[in-house]
């Protein structure tokens, strides 16, 4: 009868180190998920963290292109409204007489040179004349056809007149120049 007790010593002990290991690897399961979670939360808070980082950025750099932009075009309308005052001066030098001229010399001098000193403010802040020339080809982007006509000994789409001088700011359009173009001339 000894070894009978023996055996269920030993099925106790096998029993007892059955539930250890069971409980152990219930631990090690239990840290494995926990870790996994862990792990998950890690990848997701980075992501969140990159996402974030990356909106920074490019807030930064819409902000850099806004911040620009307005330095650049800022002053457009104030341009705009300055292209009247312009042709008005160019059409006073251009209608003088070479007798008011003679009679009024120091006036047109200083017309011309607020001219001049116009010209040059226009320059410093990135305004361009688009002065076309009658005989070159018609741009839609540069110029506005005023009119069309057939002209003998032009061809289709070249300007016959210019009106008024067009200006760019920097790369950006003000104001077209405005020009007279000739249609297929009438045979």
């Amino acid at each position: 009868m000894a070894e009978p007790k023996n055996e269920e010593f030993l099925d106790d002990i096998a029993t007892a180190e059955a539930e250890e290991l069971a409980e152990e690897l219930a631990e090690i399961s239990e840290e494995a998920l926990e870790l996994d979670a862990l792990k998950a939360e890690r990848d997701e808070l980075r992501d969140k963290f990159m996402r974030a980082l990356a909106d920074a950025e490019n807030a930064r750099k819409r902000g850099d292109k806004a911040r620009r932009e307005a330095e650049q075009y800022g002053g457009s309308k104030l341009a705009r409204d300055m292209l009247p005052v312009y042709d008005s001066m160019k059409r006073a030098l251009e209608a003088a007489s070479d007798e008011q001229r003679e009679v009024a010399a120091g006036l047109i001098e200083g017309v011309e040179l607020t001219m001049r000193m116009l010209r040059d403010v226009f320059k410093k802040h990135g305004i361009e004349v688009i002065a076309p020339e009658v005989g070159d080809k018609f741009d839609p982007n540069l110029h506005e056809a005023m009119f069309e006509a057939p002209v003998p000994g032009t061809k289709a789409g070249e300007i016959i007149q210019v009106s008024a001088e067009g200006f760019m700011l920097h790369d950006r359009l003000l104001r077209p120049a405005q020009v007279g173009v000739s249609s297929t001339p009438a045979s």
